[in-house]
C-alpha cells in the first residue's frame, strides 16, 4: 500500500472512484434488505437490477479502457491494427443483442438468457486476465480470443435483455416506469465510470491480470447479485411459454457454437466488414421491401427511419475512436499529469450522469414553448458537435509547440462535446424508432438501428486504423489530420441534416400518428439507457416534436 503522502493525482481519483462504489453498495444492501415490498417508491427487483446491470457495465468498460493498449503493449499489434481488432469486437459486441434478444422473446425468457449471458462474460472476463509471454507468436493468444468471443456471445444474451425485465416489474400504465428507467440508467453509467477508473488503474499500474481480474471479479459479483435477487423479480423475466428441458440446453448449446464462430470471426476482421456489409444490404433490401408493403403514412415513417438510422455509421465511426485512436493518443501525446490514460475514459460516463438530467428538462423546457428541433434536428445538431469535439482537441494542440504535451483541459473539451452530440442522438434515437416503426415491425426496426450501429463501430476501427498511417504506427500530426478532416465532415453533414430536417419530420407525419402504430411491444428492449451507445433516459421520457 503506498504511503498517502507519495498519492498521485491516479491514486486520488481510483481512491474516490473506491469510495463511490462503497457507497453505491451500502445504499443497494440497504435497500434490497428492507421488509418492505417496495423502497423509494420501486420494487426492490429494481435495485437487484440496477446493481447486476452495473456490475455488468463495470466490467465491460473496464476491460474496454485497456483492451487498445493491450492489443498494442502486450499482443505487439501495431496502432492500425490494433484499431481494426478493436472495431471488430465492439462491432459484434452490438451485434448479437438481436440475436440474444430474439431468442429471448420466443424461448428463454428474459431471465434465464441474462443469467447465461452473465455466465459467459464471467468466463469471458477471467480468460482475459491469462497473459503469457505475450507477442503474436505466444499461444495464450489463442485464450485471449476466447475471452473475447465469450464476451461477444454473453453480452448478446445481456444486453438487451435486462433492460426489459425493468419494464416487466412495472404495468404499461404506471407512471413510475420514467423514474426506473432513470434509476437502471444510473447503474450503468456508475458502473461504466467506476469499472474503467479501478480496472483502467490497475491494468496500467500493477499489470494486465490484475485490470482484467477486478473486470472478472465485477461480472462474478453481477452474476451472484442476479442469482441471489431471483425472489425480489416477482416472477418478471420467465419464458414466454413452458419451457422444454431439451428447448433450454439447445438455446445454451447454441451459445457455446456462437462463441465458437466468434472466435475465428475475431480473428479475421475483414470477414467480419464483409459479412456486416452482404447482412446491412440485405436487412435494407428487406425494410424497403416490407415498407412498400405499408399505406402512405407507415411508408413515409419507415423513410424517416431509414434516414435517421443511415447517419448511424457516421456517428458512432466518429464517436467511438474514445476507446480507440483516442486512447493511444491520449496515453501518448496529452500531459496526463501521472494519470493513466485509461482513466479518462471515464469521463464521458461521468459527463452523462450530469447532462443527461439537463437535457432531458431542456427538451420539456423547449416543447412547452414550442421551441424543441425535431428528431432529425437533433441529430443534425449532434453531429455537429461530435465534429466540433475534435476541432476543439485540433485547436487545443495548435496552442503549443509540437514537441510539448497538449494540455489536458482540451481533452474534457472533445468528450465534453462528444456527450452533448450523443444526448441529441441516442437517446432521441432510440425514441424515434420505438415511436414511428409499425407494431409489427418493431423488432425488425429496433434489430437495424443496433445493426447500423454495430456497423458504426467496425468504421471506428478503420477510421482509427488511418491514423497509424501507411506504417500502421500513430503519429501526432498524422491523427491531428485525420481528427480535423472527420471533424468538418461531420460539421457539415450535421449542417447538412438541420436543413432537410423540415422535409424529413414532414415523412414522419406525426399529426396522424395514433398509439395503435407505436412499437409498444419494444418499450424497454434497448439497451442503453444512458450507456455510451445509448446514453440518456428511457425513450418514453422524452417529449416528442
Amino acid at each position: 500500500m503506498k504511503d498517502m503522502a507519495l498519492w498521485n493525482e491516479g491514486d486520488w481519483i481510483v481512491a474516490i472512484a473506491s469510495v463511490v462504489l462503497a457507497l453505491f453498495l451500502i445504499a443497494g444492501a440497504w435497500a434490497v434488505t428492507r421488509k418492505e415490498p417496495e423502497v423509494g417508491g420501486h420494487p426492490k427487483g429494481l435495485y437487484i437490477l440496477f446493481f447486476a446491470e452495473m456490475w455488468e457495465r463495470f466490467s465491460y468498460y473496464g476491460m474496454r479502457a485497456l483492451l487498445i493498449f493491450y492489443l498494442t503493449q502486450h499482443w505487439l499489434y501495431n496502432d492500425s491494427s490494433s484499431n481494426i481488432i478493436y472495431g471488430a469486437y465492439v462491432s459484434l459486441v452490438y451485434i448479437t443483442p438481436v440475436l440474444g434478444g430474439w431468442l429471448a422473446d420466443r424461448y428463454l425468457g428474459q431471465r434465464k438468457a441474462v443469467l447465461f449471458g452473465a455466465v459467459l462474460l464471467t468466463l469471458g472476463h477471467f480468460f482475459m486476465a491469462f497473459e503469457g509471454t505475450g507477442g503474436q507468436n505466444d499461444p495464450t493468444i489463442n485464450i485471449f480470443w476466447l475471452a473475447l468471443s465469450f464476451i461477444i456471445v454473453g453480452s448478446g444474451f445481456l444486453k438487451a435483455n435486462i433492460s426489459v425485465i425493468v419494464g416487466q416489474l412495472y404495468p404499461r400504465t404506471d407512471v413510475r416506469r420514467d423514474g426506473a428507467y432513470t434509476i437502471f440508467y444510473m447503474g450503468i453509467n456508475v458502473g461504466a465510470a467506476v469499472g474503467t477508473i479501478i480496472a483502467g488503474y490497475l491494468g496500467q499500474t500493477l499489470g494486465w491480470a490484475y485490470g482484467f481480474g477486478a473486470a472478472g471479479i465485477g461480472m462474478l459479483l453481477g452474476l451472484v447479485v442476479f442469482i441471489l435477487g431471483k425472489p425480489l423479480l416477482l416472477g418478471r423475466g420467465e419464458p414466454p411459454r413452458p419451457l422444454a428441458k431439451r428447448t433450454e440446453t439447445t438455446m445454451y448449446a447454441i451459445g457455446i457454437l456462437g462463441v465458437a464462430i466468434m472466435w475465428v470471426l475475431i480473428q479475421y476482421q475483414s470477414v467480419v466488414g464483409w459479412l456486416m456489409l452482404v447482412c446491412g444490404a440485405a436487412l435494407l433490401l428487406y425494410v424497403l421491401i416490407e415498407a412498400f408493403k405499408l399505406e402512405k403514412h407507415p411508408r413515409e415513417r419507415m423513410f424517416a427511419i431509414l434516414f435517421l438510422i443511415a447517419l448511424q455509421p457516421l456517428f458512432w465511426g466518429l464517436f467511438e475512436q474514445a476507446g480507440g485512436s483516442l486512447n493511444l493518443f491520449t496515453d501518448r501525446y496529452i500531459d496526463r499529469q501521472g494519470v493513466p490514460a485509461s482513466l479518462f475514459q471515464s469521463i464521458n460516463p461521468i459527463y452523462i450522469i450530469l447532462l443527461a438530467p439537463v437535457f432531458a428538462g431542456l427538451w420539456t423546457w423547449l416543447g412547452r414553448r414550442g421551441l424543441e428541433p425535431s428528431t432529425p434536428a437533433k441529430f443534425g445538431l449532434g453531429l455537429v458537435q461530435l465534429g466540433f469535439g475534435f476541432l476543439v482537441l485540433v485547436w487545443g494542440a495548435a496552442t503549443v509547440s509540437p514537441e510539448a504535451l497538449i494540455p489536458v483541459i482540451f481533452l474534457f473539451g472533445i468528450y465534453l462535446f462528444h456527450t452533448t452530440g450523443e444526448l441529441c442522438l441516442s437517446p432521441v434515437g432510440l425514441s424515434a424508432m420505438n415511436r414511428l416503426a409499425p407494431k409489427h415491425l418493431a423488432s425488425l426496426i429496433m434489430g437495424a438501428w443496433f445493426f447500423a450501429t454495430a456497423g458504426g463501430n467496425f468504421v471506428a476501427g478503420l477510421i482509427g486504423a488511418a491514423t497509424g498511417g501507411e506504417d500502421g504506427e500513430m503519429t501526432r500530426e498524422g491523427t491531428l489530420a485525420v481528427y480535423q478532416q472527420i471533424g468538418w465532415v461531420a460539421i457539415v453533414v450535421g449542417i447538412v441534416v438541420i436543413v432537410i430536417a423540415r422535409f424529413v419530420k414532414k415523412l414522419m407525419h406525426l399529426d396522424t400518428l395514433a398509439d395503435d402504430d407505436v412499437g409498444d411491444d419494444l418499450e424497454g428492449q434497448a439497451e442503453g439507457p444512458g450507456e455510451p451507445q445509448g446514453a440518456g433516459i428511457h425513450p418514453s421520457t422524452r417529449p416528442q416534436e
